[in-house]
């Protein structure tokens, strides 16, 4: 009878350990779901600043080309956000024609950049 009481001990032990082994793996596999989806939206960087009112700023990456263009607002204030990582060229138009430049501008992860425009276009930085 102990043969008896100890296979049937063994058995439910052996169920609980499955059981735990199950909870285990789906708690790591949502864990890793979840930590992706932040990595995932974490992939960008934005540049903001001052300029003057009623320009628009645009930044092209001179690495892939891509570039976005954005109406400085009633306040003098911009930001071009979502941008990918990479090294840019942040220009300053009125009325369509670039009137200043800031070469090299590192966009980084999750972080903003601070380019203005206060009208000195021979400033360092600035072409």
């Amino acid at each position: 009878m102990k043969n008896l009481h100890s296979i049937k001990t063994g058995s439910t032990r052996r169920g609980q350990s499955v059981r735990a082994f199950v909870m285990a793996a789906a708690v790591a596999a949502f864990g890793m779901a979840g930590s992706a989806a932040v990595y995932a939206q974490a992939t960008a960087g934005k540049v903001f600043g001052n300029a003057p009112v009623g320009s628009s700023v645009l930044a092209k990456s001179t690495t892939n080309g891509t570039q976005r263009e954005v109406k400085v607002d009633e306040k003098g204030r911009y930001a071009i956000r979502e941008l990918p990582v990479g090294v840019y060229t942040v220009t300053l138009s009125e009325n369509g024609q670039p009137v200043a430049k800031h070469l090299n501008v590192p966009v980084v992860v999750g972080r903003g950049i601070k380019v203005d425009f206060d009208g000195q276009a021979t400033a360092a930085g600035q072409q």
